[in-house]
């Protein structure tokens, strides 16, 4: 019976298009910014709009680009201070940064051991295969000499020379299968089992 694998699964867009994510954010910043300094008034909570991009850097690129959005949303937040001349007390400015400092750290930090996770399991899931193909070449090989060794030596010589060279093929077609798999670079892409 053969068993197809399947693929890895494929990466969310952010993980695959970076130029993108920071393009958004960039964006997303910049409108952010641009909305707290030219509207509203200052018991408006459009500064917590600064957690969207801060979420998607430390999501798609982890902890250290996440700490560097979060610090960035700061740094934002006190141009936005400043050009406006308004006046924070401490409770502002603190429910105005920690956010964007904690969402960094800990979205990035998730993210960091999701693709830790992520790799470690792949990695298993790849010794596992290959534990399976070489229980599989064990058994087919094994047992195909063992059978030509018992017929050679009961004498009939050609039903032993026939299960060797069976045997002999065999193990050049799974040795060929794992060759042809290495160039792909994946483990395998099927697995067979009787």
């Amino acid at each position: 019976m053969r068993v197809l694998a399947t693929g890895p699964p494929q990466e969310p867009w952010f993980r695959q298009h970076p130029r993108i994510v920071l393009a958004v954010a960039g964006l997303l910043f910049a409108s952010v910014l641009l909305l707290r300094v030219f509207a509203g008034e200052l018991v408006d909570a459009s500064t917590l709009l600064f957690t969207l991009p801060v979420a998607l850097i430390a999501v798609a690129f982890g902890l250290r680009a996440g700490m560097a959005a979060g610090a960035l949303a700061v740094v934002l937040v006190v141009i936005w201070v400043v050009t406006t001349d308004t006046t924070l007390s401490a409770v502002g400015w603190i429910s105005r940064l920690v956010p964007e400092i904690l969402l960094g750290l800990l979205l990035g930090d998730a993210s960091d051991r999701l693709r830790r996770a992520d790799a470690e399991r792949r990695r298993l899931e790849s010794g596992a295969l290959l534990y399976r193909e070489a229980i599989e070449i064990n058994d087919s090989l094994v047992q195909g000499m063992a059978a030509a060794r018992w017929a050679l030596e009961a004498g009939r010589t050609e039903a032993g020379l026939k299960t060797l060279d069976e045997t002999l093929g065999q193990a050049q077609e799974l040795v060929s299968d794992l060759i042809r798999q290495a160039d792909r670079g994946s483990p395998t892409s099927s697995v067979t089992s009787e």
